[in-house]
Order: C-alpha cells, then sequence, then structure tokens
C-alpha cells in the first residue's frame, strides 16, 4: 500500500503533518512517499492508494497550484477512478475555481470543483464544527482567513450541525466526489475522527482496518463529542 504526502515541507500548518503521523500508526506496514516540491508527485507515474496534502500559507498556494497545474487532468483522472485523496484545511482552495484576494484580484486555481475562494486577511476566522458524514458523526476545527463559495455546493462532504459550513451562510462543508474527501477542518481531522478515519482506510483497501491506540483515542473522541453537544459551546 502507497501512501503520497505532498509537499510536506510547506503543506504542515496547524499541525495538519500529524494527520498522517497517526494513519502511520495505524497502518505500519504502508509505504508513505512525502514528495517534496521539486520533485515530481508519484501520483503522476504509479498509482498510489492514497493523496494526502494539507494546510499551507497563501503564497504556498500559488506556487502549489503551479506545480499541479501540469498534472491537472491526470488528477481528474485518478477522481474518476476513486483513487482516494484526503485535502485538509485551504488546501482544498487549490481544487477550485480561483482564490480571490481583497483588492479584487484573482489567483486561478485547478478548476476542478465549482467553488471559489474570498480572503480577509485582517479577519481570521476561528470556530468548532459539528456535523456527519452519513452516519458518522464529525468533529473539528476551523481556523482561516478564507471562506468558500459556489452558487449550489453540490458535492458536500459533511453536513453541518453546528458551526459554519464552507461559509457562514450555509450549512455544508468540504468536497466529497468519488473518494476525494476535502474539508477545511483541521484538529488533526484524522486524529480528532477515528470512525472516520475507519472508513477513510476502508476505502482505501484495508479489509479489517485498526485504529492504533484505540481505547485512547475513542475515550478522547466521546469525550470531545460530549463536549460539542453542550449547550453552551459556542461555535
Amino acid at each position: 500500500m502507497k501512501i503520497e504526502v505532498l509537499f510536506p515541507e510547506y503543506c504542515n500548518l496547524f499541525a495538519d503533518s500529524s494527520n498522517m503521523k497517526y494513519l502511520k500508526q495505524c497502518l505500519p506496514e504502508a509505504e508513505f512517499i512525502y514528495t517534496d516540491y521539486m520533485s515530481e508527485p508519484a501520483f503522476a507515474r504509479e498509482s498510489v492508494d492514497l493523496i494526502y496534502m494539507g494546510a499551507m500559507t497563501e503564497r504556498v498556494q500559488a506556487m502549489v497550484i503551479k506545480k499541479l497545474m501540469p498534472y491537472r487532468e491526470r488528477i481528474v483522472e485518478l477522481i474518476k477512478k476513486d483513487t482516494p485523496f484526503l485535502i485538509t484545511s485551504n488546501a482544498l482552495e487549490i481544487f477550485g475555481r480561483w482564490i480571490e484576494n481583497e483588492d479584487g484580484t484573482k489567483v486561478k486555481a485547478l478548476g476542478i470543483f465549482d467553488f471559489y475562494a474570498k480572503r480577509n486577511m485582517m479577519n481570521r476566522f476561528n470556530g468548532l464544527v459539528r456535523g456527519h458524514f452519513g452516519d458518522i458523526p464529525i468533529l473539528g476545527f476551523k481556523t482561516q482567513f478564507s471562506m468558500a463559495y459556489s452558487d449550489h455546493f453540490k458535492y458536500s462532504f459533511i453536513q453541518v450541525d453546528k458551526g459554519a459550513g464552507m461559509n457562514p451562510s450555509v450549512e455544508v462543508e468540504g468536497i466529497h466526489v468519488h473518494q476525494f474527501y476535502g474539508t477545511y477542518l483541521v484538529g488533526p481531522f484524522l486524529v480528532l475522527n477515528p470512525l472516520f478515519t475507519k472508513h477513510l482506510m476502508k476505502v482505501m483497501g484495508v479489509e479489517n482496518p485498526k485504529l492504533a491506540f484505540e481505547p485512547v483515542i475513542m475515550e478522547a473522541y466521546e469525550r470531545r463529542m460530549k463536549e460539542f453537544m453542550d449547550p453552551k459551546v459556542k461555535f
């Protein structure tokens, strides 16, 4: 089993790199390919079982778009072939139509999904999110300078029960198409959501997925769920 981590030297904000640290504990026999920015992505020449990319600075977003643009059609092909992707925080914006700055200028993105992001660098949004993906409860945190907009978020990942969705006026969060999972949520996402982590391992082809440190991580998950269910908690 091969798992590709894109540009870990840049895409590692908000402890997002711990998503792969935890997955490595769950899948100790898997091969993790850490692709640096100057290298050709492994997915361009071979099959992989998961492609992961995490949070980055706004400057790096432009660099990553430039790097991935020549592989756009390959990425679309892999999504259609059900290759699993996990894309967290503002890395999701790379796959939208554009990223709009405060002055109205736009950074053209890969244009794979029909949404765009608007930045507000003087107003960082911080909040909690409680929602669900099918019958899997989802918890997470948001910390971001941008919000995402679309005429319709047709392929949403998470139905939001409390907190902000792709922007504060919608109750859906993230993108889910085939086995592409993209979300603004940080936490790290896989550590906060062990039931989803099991689901992800299943779609990666793991027949009997087992969580690392399962008793401890499930106890923490249940405790956090109880906190997020408290009506006194502000989202």
